[in-house]
């Protein structure tokens, strides 16, 4: 890179403690509630997986719920949360699968590539594995594309990081 060159790097990260920090807290509030009283709802999470299980579809939304609320308060992006449809599980339950986000998919980096470029700054932006690096001369031109890749819905959270001269 050469010296008068700037570049960032646009990223989707979730604070995995953070996350686990925000079910804890929801399993300790569905333990507590009177609503939750023997309705066995569970929650559990595997890697970027979040299981949610109850013996009805209202206790398992009202499950849901909770949890996004722990994680907005734990500062957890709710866009990084993308919930499954809810489905029967074994004896008259119903289960529903939250997968957590993290990362890029090269869809979405093509995308937010392509975005860049019809912007009209002056800058370069290339996909590397799960992130996309935006370069370019000056620093305003930079900014300029933070601010309009912030102002649009990717669909997914996005974090800039590793600003250098």
């Amino acid at each position: 890179m050469a010296k008068d060159q700037f570049s960032f790097d646009i990223v989707s990260q979730v604070s995995m403690p953070e996350l686990a920090n925000a079910i804890d807290q929801a399993r300790r509030e569905i333990a507590q509630r009177f609503d939750f009283k023997d309705t066995g709802t569970t929650l559990d999470r595997d890697d970027r997986l979040i299981e949610i299980r109850s013996s009805t579809e209202d206790r398992l939304k009202a499950a849901l719920e909770v949890l996004k609320d722990k994680a907005v308060r734990r500062e957890v992006p709710l866009k990084a949360l993308s919930e499954g449809p809810v489905q029967p599980a074994a004896r008259g339950t119903y289960k529903q699968s939250v997968h957590v986000t993290v990362g890029i998919s090269e869809d979405k980096a093509k995308e937010i590539v392509k975005f860049v470029k019809s912007c009209g700054v002056k800058v370069q932006s290339q996909v590397q594995g799960d992130q996309v690096r935006v370069t370019g001369k000056k620093k305003d031109d930079l900014q300029a594309v933070i601010r309009a890749v912030k102002e649009h819905d990717f669909g997914i959270p996005l974090q800039f990081v590793n600003f250098r001269p």
